[in-house]
């Protein structure tokens, strides 16, 4: 298999009634625990990063990890630019090798948004690039994305902004949030029926980490096609490493970096399963030039 967009994997997953996960990545353990857990469970991922990580590690060292290690397994992997609002980042990670992109301008008024997705989204397909699109705002904030307030998508405003903007799939504001909950979620199922029922375009979950997978399975139900989890991934690592670094004389930052790595790998396994892209690596994927 190879690096490819998310186009033929999410619309497989539509075809198929799962989702495929997108799962954030921080650094290289991560990338290794995210590819390896994919190939064990034979699944299509993603791979994303927020323009925070970006410009931590930045995109040509993004890109040259994910890139090497996806044209040497056996699963379809694309990377993803999560929430972006500047469109010139978009762009510059198009320019890089991202195989796909997502531009937030949900926080815009709905006309300066469609307008600006519109654009992008005509110069992604040009590079050969998938792109993603928001409509309505999560709660909460994490790593820079998310507008802080929850506003939920508007169903025909959905219909209409899938359409005009010629977007591939579709973020959509049905309850969730950034980070983990501080309560029980509520989601509004109903909402996300009717959006599938008018949208053609794959719908994305954002705000996984923390949603019980009964959820998840029920929202996958209803027309979901992408989870994105991050804060979940985060925690699993950070909780390895506190863990491995009691010992006073732990020096080696293998020796903590490796146990946070398998975490990821463990927990990125579950998600998997609970999207239930288990087996779904499919074979004719058409790779990304």
């Amino acid at each position: 298999m190879s690096f490819v967009n998310a186009k033929e994997m999410l619309l497989a997953a539509q075809k198929g009634g799962y989702a495929v996960p997108a799962f954030n990545a921080e650094n290289l353990e991560m990338v290794q625990a995210i590819i390896t857990a994919a190939e064990k469970e034979n699944s299509p991922v993603m791979i994303q990063t927020t323009s925070p990580t970006v410009r931590y590690i930045t995109l040509p060292m993004m890109v040259a990890m994910v890139r090497s290690m996806a044209l040497r397994t056996t699963i379809p992997v694309a990377l993803h630019l999560d929430h972006c609002e500047n469109p010139d980042d978009v762009v510059a990670a198009m320019k890089e090798g991202y195989t796909s992109v997502m531009y937030d301008g949900s926080k815009l008024s709905y006309s300066e948004n469609a307008e600006n997705t519109r654009r992008l989204a005509t110069l992604a397909h040009d590079y050969g690039v998938t792109i993603e699109a928001e409509l309505g705002t999560l709660g909460g904030k994490e790593d820079g994305a998310g507008a802080g307030v929850l506003a939920y998508t508007d169903v025909e405003e959905a219909r209409t902004f899938a359409a005009y903007t010629g977007i591939d799939y579709l973020a959509v504001a049905i309850g969730t949030a950034h980070g983990f909950y501080k309560g029980e979620p509520k989601l509004d199922f109903e909402r996300l029926s009717q959006i599938r029922d008018i949208v053609d375009a794959p719908l994305v979950l954002h705000g996984a980490s923390g949603i019980a997978d009964e959820q998840v399975k029920k929202c996958i139900s209803l027309g979901i096609t992408k989870v994105n989890i991050a804060t979940e991934l985060r925690a699993a690592a950070t909780k390895a490493i506190r863990a491995a670094l009691e010992d006073a004389n732990m020096i080696d930052p293998k020796k903590y970096l490796g146990p946070a790595r398998e975490a990821v790998e463990a927990l990125c396994i579950e998600k998997i399963r609970a999207c239930g892209s288990n087996g779904k690596a499919h074979p004719n994927f058409s790779p990304f030039n």
